[in-house]
């Protein structure tokens, strides 16, 4: 009985298995074989020899070096601003009964809204022309400011406005999960905090924090993964020369490779694509340990 019950299980399953095996264990290992192929031609499928050289090249290649760094800041600065002020911005929206759901509506627009079209936006409000200088640059000459080429600019002004851009994109959907988290906290928690005398920022980190951990770790995950993933947000606001205006991504870099200026180098690309992947992982694991502690499920 169990043993039909079992193979009815995995028939059940197979086609989610083979879906995952075509589409995602192939091209996994199809890539990671590319990688080690030096000189591999696509037009002719012939290589002349394998080994690290692939690697060695991106490593030292001073576009892929810019990417990773550019990758990295994005990272490390938009994943814990726009997680940390989707939070206070849901507390708020938890806090209030009037107008809630206006509020939560208005939110969310940005990210039903499509990407090149809030780019476009972003470039209207950051790059000066020939008619205007934009309306951040007015604002900063209200407070005796020099004008700021926020698009065409120095890297530091670029690297701001992709940073805003993409924490502008990815806080809608944070919100939206995160409300509906602090929602789900039973009020009798609190009700019985405020009975014990317990302030207010106790409150929050000894009820609201354990209780919606399991949704701030996986915003995290997701917004980890979504970041060493960005190209979109860069092509938005500074066009496909991303290599030109210093604002490439790792996946843009991959993408170049393949299909860009630079293209026709389809071992480079799987290489950065390997190297991507691995980075990816290793971040998902020391999350993955580290939420073994604080996450409470």
């Amino acid at each position: 009985m169990m043993e039909n019950r079992s193979a009815k299980a995995w028939l059940y399953l197979l086609p989610a298995l083979l879906f995952i095996g075509v589409f995602m264990v192939y091209p996994l290992v199809d890539v990671f074989v590319y990688s080690f192929e030096e000189g591999y031609n696509s037009a002719s499928q012939t290589f002349f020899g394998v080994g690290t050289y692939n690697y060695s090249y991106i490593l030292r290649d001073p576009y892929f070096l810019q990417a990773l760094k550019n990758t990295f800041i994005l990272v490390i600065i938009t994943v814990p601003l726009s997680t940390g002020l989707s939070l206070l911005i849901s507390m708020g929206l938890a806090s209030i009964q009037p107008l809630r759901n206006l509020f939560q509506t208005i939110y969310f627009l940005p990210y039903v809204t499509n990407t090149l079209a809030v780019g476009l936006v972003f470039m209207i409000l950051f790059k000066p022309t020939a008619y205007s200088e934009g309306l951040v640059n007015l604002l900063i000459h209200l407070f005796g400011g020099p004008s700021v080429d926020f698009i065409g600019g120095p890297y530091w002004a670029k690297m701001f406005v992709l940073c805003f851009y993409t924490v502008w994109v990815v806080m809608p959907f944070k919100i939206l999960i995160l409300t509906s988290a602090l929602s789900s906290v039973k009020q009798d928690y609190y009700n019985a905090a405020k009975l014990d005398g317990a302030s207010r920022f106790r409150r929050f980190t000894r009820i609201t924090l354990p209780m919606i951990s399991p949704m701030l770790f996986y915003l995290i995950i997701t917004g980890f993964i979504g970041a060493f993933k960005a190209y979109s947000d860069a092509v938005a606001l500074f066009g496909t020369d991303l290599n030109a205006a210093e604002m490439n991504t790792l996946v843009g870099y991959i993408y170049d490779m393949l299909y860009g200026d630079s293209g026709g180098f389809p071992s480079y690309a799987s290489a950065a694509a390997v190297v991507l992947f691995a980075i990816v992982l290793t971040i998902t694991c020391i999350n993955l340990l580290v939420s073994k502690k604080h996450v409470h499920y």
